[in-house]
């Protein structure tokens, strides 16, 4: 059975708050080279949602009986997206330790 390829879209503040802010974190934490390596791991991850969309697990903070809602876990940080019929939209990237009540307030993201 061949999975239906879906075009990824980021969303405002996924591509220009969250990744810069994931990316400049790791440079000063741990060095350019790590963060270059951190970086394209989160680049590749999203690209992969083309057609691994269903590969990754319902997030449990946005629980809906569709299943739309999900993260892909990339070391502490959430990615989450959502599941539309004609595209996934890739909606925020969070760390681990974020509070849920912040994570929920991602049903709100406009694409």
């Amino acid at each position: 059975m061949e999975i239906e390829k879906k075009k990824v879209i980021g969303s405002k503040l996924f591509e220009e708050l969250d990744v810069p802010s994931i990316y400049e974190y790791g440079e000063v934490t741990f060095g350019e080279k790590l963060a270059d390596i951190f970086y394209f791991d989160v680049i590749d991850s999203v690209r992969l949602l083309e057609t691994h969309y269903l590969l990754h697990p319902e997030c449990r903070h946005l629980e809906t009986k569709t299943k739309i809602y999900r993260n892909i876990i990339l070391g502490s940080y959430l990615i989450i997206y959502r599941i539309r019929a004609n595209r996934i939209e890739v909606l925020r990237a969070f760390h681990g330790s974020r509070s849920p009540r912040i994570i929920k307030q991602v049903r709100k993201v406009k694409i």
